[in-house]
């Protein structure tokens, strides 16, 4: 066995080799590194987007709750306010019928007054009318005499 031969063979036959590899099974090697390299980037790509996005929604959560916070509160301060405003209206209303109520009783009062004046000046004219007919021992005409009983009564 040659060994020069041997050597020469094996060359050949390498260089063989690298050139079907280089034609045939390089490229497909590079073509699917570049695409796992782009999908790859794609993938880091779509991640920061998603992070922006995520930030975005965050913010306008964050946003929207502040909103609604402020919200609910001119809400509440508006009913607060409704509901003093319901509180002053009742307490006129009750203040407004408390008077009507006081000067109803104080009418009335009045009529009773009068009512028991009248009655003790009816009373009053009979028993002068009987202290007159005393006195004078004599039938006194209380038809005859009954404007000088209502001028007495009237002065009273």
């Amino acid at each position: 066995m040659n060994l020069n031969l041997t050597l020469i063979g094996q060359s050949l036959a390498f260089i063989v080799f690298v050139f079907i590899c280089m034609k045939f099974i390089w490229p497909h090697l590079t073509a699917a590194l570049a695409e796992r390299q782009k999908k790859i980037a794609d993938g880091l790509a779509a991640a920061d987007r998603a992070g922006k996005d995520l930030e975005l929604a965050q913010e306008k959560a964050t946003k929207t709750l502040r909103e609604a916070k402020a919200e609910a509160a001119g809400i509440i301060e508006s009913a607060n306010k409704r509901a003093a405003q319901i509180v002053d209206e009742a307490k006129e209303q009750a203040r407004t019928e408390g008077d009507r109520i006081k000067a109803a009783a104080q009418a009335e009062v009045e009529q009773e007054v009068n009512r028991a004046k009248e009655q003790l000046r009816s009373q009053v004219s009979v028993l002068a009318f009987a202290g007159a007919e005393k006195v004078l021992e004599s039938s006194v005409d209380q038809a005859a005499h009954k404007d000088m009983i209502d001028k007495l009564a009237a002065s009273l």
